[in-house]
């Protein structure tokens, strides 16, 4: 960004404002996070670009995106902005950590899995606002949709880093009287992993119920569909299923945690990260199923993108 000569005082106010516009994506977003009105946000945003003489942001039917200034104004803001924390934390703050964090993820691995277990982060920090967008949309990191991302798929581009978090095992399963028939994706979700081995050593069974939602296709086993393949963490346990005998192949697809370059070293955000690899390390068995042994620290390259993934470099 060129050097500019400002034409009165820096407002932090603005700064701070622009800051969570540029995470959140929305006015809305970042209205809620912020606790003050859309219109102030805006106003906040269109005084900063006053006093700058840049556009720092476009929008667009989607949301916000930050231009190339805005870019390096953000870096530099963010900087503050984390210096500002330290000063608070320095002089005592009883709050601790403030703000939002995003995350996004399968519902459910959300629903059934994480939320259940997030009372201790909660605890800790009283001041720390989650926000969990349960979505198959593959939310942008890099356009601040979302802070953080669990998926189940390794990353393969983009100035994004991550840790492999667990292994999820999947099993077949069915009520005891069930028939000889199978509960499958629908069509949207054809491509999938689990629904491809289905496809491939269901047998030729006739499908007789379809979902794009695996809670969905739970209920449909419990209630006597047929057979469904399903992630062992959803299903274990549940009353009424049975885990039945396979012929084909294990099946088992990797969580990875994932965070923006950027992102990495905000508290806030590295004390979700930290929550997140605690619990999903707690639980590593359950997750696989038992299907498989653990995966032992430094067992392999391929567990982490890098060992010091979400260390500064």
């Amino acid at each position: 960004m060129a050097v500019q000569k400002f034409t009165g005082p820096l407002d932090w106010d603005d700064l701070r404002v622009f800051v969570e516009l540029a995470r959140a994506g929305s006015l809305s977003a970042a209205a809620r996070s912020l606790r003050l009105s859309h219109a102030t946000v805006g106003r906040r945003l269109a005084a900063l670009e006053a006093m700058l003489g840049r556009s720092l942001m476009e929008r667009r039917p989607d949301g916000y995106v930050l231009t190339e200034d805005g870019e390096s104004v953000r870096t530099l803001a963010e900087a503050m902005d984390e210096r500002a924390q330290a000063i608070r934390r320095r002089e005592g703050d009883a709050a601790g950590l403030t703000g939002t964090v995003r995350l996004t993820m399968t519902q459910a691995l959300a629903d059934i899995f994480l939320i259940p277990r997030l009372g201790a982060l909660r605890a800790a920090n009283p001041a720390l606002d989650l926000e969990i967008v349960v979505d198959n949309r593959a939310l942008s990191l890099a356009r601040r949709e979302a802070d953080l991302a669990v998926r189940l798929a390794r990353p393969q581009r983009g100035d994004l880093v991550g840790r492999r978090l667990a292994t999820l095992g999947y099993g077949l399963y069915a009520a005891p009287d069930a028939p000889d028939t199978l509960i499958a994706y629908d069509e949207s979700m054809a491509e999938l992993p689990e629904a491809l081995w289905l496809d491939r050593h269901g047998g030729g069974r006739r499908v007789a119920f379809r979902s794009n939602s695996v809670q969905g296709q739970l209920a449909a086993a419990v209630a006597g569909f047929g057979t469904a393949f399903l992630p062992c963490m959803l299903a274990d346990g549940v009353q009424g299923l049975v885990r039945q005998p396979q012929s084909g192949p294990p099946l088992s697809r990797e969580a990875w945690l994932l965070v923006h370059r950027d992102r990495r070293d905000v508290p806030r955000v590295r004390t979700v990260i930290e929550h997140l690899v605690t619990v999903f390390t707690a639980e590593r068995e359950r997750l696989e199923g038992h299907a498989r042994p653990l995966v032992r620290s430094g067992q392999s390259a391929n567990d982490s993108i890098s060992a010091t993934a979400f260390r500064s470099s």
